[in-house]
């Protein structure tokens, strides 16, 4: 089945279909099965969804719905805020088509059972392999832990 892909706003060097040939790809290599819908959109809808889905008041880069119980054929929906990519995209130095990309990888390995937050590093590996994978850049959970490590190292320096 063929993702679907939602473009609230143009993306820059990303089209719908180049969009959904990439995710197609990436279900596979992650053995997500069935169909998925991507939404492209902006802070202000990403907000609502996180405040009613998550009960958190702010926006944030990518959330993933997994699909109904009697769902056989949808593996689910993500969103992604095109605010928060093309911000990362500008500090980090590669186009907002990636971060779409490394948006889109990640909210994927949630749909197919993965969570960084107590999995051991398990979903870190599967990304790391499938951003290499794809060419891509650093993908979240990496720059996550860089910037914990980062933070770490300092104030041990600091203490010293």
């Amino acid at each position: 089945m063929r993702p679907t892909i939602i473009l609230k706003r143009q993306v820059l060097g990303a089209r719908e279909r180049a969009l959904e040939r990439f995710a197609a790809r990436a279900c596979r290599a992650a053995g997500l099965q069935g169909s998925i819908t991507v939404l492209v959109t902006g802070n202000r809808e990403i907000q609502v969804l996180n405040t009613r889905f998550r009960k958190k008041k702010y926006p944030t880069d990518v959330l993933s719905f997994p699909p109904p119980e009697f769902s056989n054929e949808f593996a689910g929906d993500i969103a992604i805020s095109l605010d928060i990519a093309e911000r990362n995209a500008h500090t980090l130095g590669h186009s907002v088509s990636d971060e779409i990309r490394i948006l889109i990888v990640h909210g994927i390995l949630h749909l197919a059972g993965y969570d960084h937050e107590d999995d051991k590093g398990e979903m870190a590996q599967k990304e790391l392999a499938l951003r290499r994978k794809f060419a891509l850049p650093a993908g979240l959970i990496e720059r996550s832990s860089s910037r914990h490590t980062a933070k770490r190292r300092a104030s041990a320096r600091s203490r010293v």
